[in-house]
């Protein structure tokens, strides 16, 4: 890549590291909207490169937190992203350059909505989601993750909308990427898709993520609790717009 492009490749890196280790979410979408947007890598290599550096981002961001993961939304999100990640890696080596952008649309779209439903309304749902709509969650989020290597946006709307502790949200959403991450590039491991070029590009980013990953543990910024809901929200209103632009771009062209 030229000068420019190694740039804006550190440059998502590093806000997505920061911003998942405040808010529990975002990191892989901020790469793959990014890095993707700007076509800086083919789509299976962005989705392993994003793995990569979203799993050592996770366990540093969740060290001394997994006290704080809510057991039984965990195990149900589990429980639906398991089977799914799979299902969504191949469709994505099935659509890869040919009607990806449809997909990619439908995403941009429930994330558009779902997060400007939250921007005004920024309060949680009154209980804490029960064990189906937990786990359709993680079918859908687990489904994404294959696809984009970018469950965020589905589990961090859910995580969101729990009338939980921000602490509990952040910690469980986490575990979750460890889940969904790990799991994903076993995944592409085993069909080959851990190529020298993606060993490469992550080498290359895990200084940043490691920059971007302790600033967010240790000079978050002084939000409250309403504060941060509103701002993860608009921060998923922005990614469903950007995913949206994109896809018609690529469908256009």
């Amino acid at each position: 890549m030229e000068i420019g492009s190694w740039v804006g490749f550190l440059l998502a890196v590093f806000i997505g590291s920061y911003v998942q280790s405040v808010a529990g979410f975002a990191m892989g979408m901020i790469i793959v909207a990014v890095v993707g947007g700007l076509r800086l890598f083919d789509v299976p290599t962005l989705g392993a490169v994003a793995s990569l550096l979203t799993i050592f981002n996770v366990i540093m961001a969740l060290r001394g937190q997994t006290h704080h993961i809510h057991r039984r939304l965990f195990t149900w999100l589990a429980l639906g992203q398991v089977p799914a990640i799979y299902l969504g890696l191949l469709m994505m080596m099935w659509l890869d350059g040919h009607t990806r952008w449809l997909l990619e649309m439908c995403l941009g779209l429930f994330i558009t909505l779902g997060g400007l439903s939250m921007l005004l309304r920024p309060h949680p749902w009154p209980q804490v989601s029960g064990p189906l709509r937990t786990w359709l969650t993680g079918v859908l989020g687990g489904f994404v993750g294959g696809m984009f290597s970018a469950s965020g946006p589905v589990l961090g709307w859910f995580g969101y909308n729990q009338p939980l502790r921000l602490v509990t949200v952040r910690a469980t959403l986490l575990a979750c990427f460890v889940l969904t991450t790990s799991l994903r590039t076993l995944m592409v491991g085993a069909h080959g898709g851990l190529t020298p070029s993606v060993w490469t590009y992550a080498a290359v980013g895990l200084p940043v993520v490691f920059l971007g990953t302790w600033l967010g543990r240790n000079f978050a910024p002084p939000f409250s609790e309403l504060q941060l809901r509103r701002s993860a929200h608009l921060l998923l209103l922005t990614m469903g717009i950007w995913i949206l632009v994109t896809a018609t771009h690529t469908a256009l062209n």
